[in-house]
């Protein structure tokens, strides 16, 4: 089985948002770190070498081999941002209500955060993680 590409790594979550280019892009970044920490109560992890992660979700592959990644997470992609989280039973209902985003590949993704309502996000990243810890306390 190869390895892995997306673990916890040791790297600097500040160090690689200030590497974003372009500072609309950076300054929503640095919104979404803020936001996730006050959501979720944990402090951020790089996954890899692209994705911000909060706490760590244990599950196991189809052949019973174990593995992890973050409870809840965004990467800062090219075109948007893409965001990992659980599916809790209220979802459809905040996502009517968030503004500008899209499905694709199992993920959230918005383009840019004034697309959308800070405060519904903050609530949808709140209940993913609640609902990640319910299934797996950290």
């Amino acid at each position: 089985m190869p390895k892995r590409k997306t673990n916890a790594t040791q790297t600097s979550v500040q160090d690689f948002v200030n590497t974003i280019d372009d500072e609309v892009k950076r300054d929503d970044c640095q919104q979404l770190v803020d936001l996730f920490a006050k959501a979720t109560r944990q402090k951020p992890i790089m996954w890899g070498d692209k994705i911000v992660g909060y706490g760590k979700h244990h599950y196991a592959y189809a052949d019973g081999s174990p593995a992890e990644i973050c409870k809840v997470g965004f990467a800062p992609r090219a075109r948007s941002f893409a965001f990992y989280l659980a599916k809790f039973p209220e979802r459809e209902n905040y996502l009517a209500k968030l503004g500008k985003h899209k499905f694709s590949g199992g993920c959230l993704h918005i383009t840019r955060l004034a697309d959308v309502d800070l405060a519904v996000l903050n609530d949808i990243v709140k209940l993913s993680y609640q609902h990640r810890k319910s299934e797996q306390p950290d």
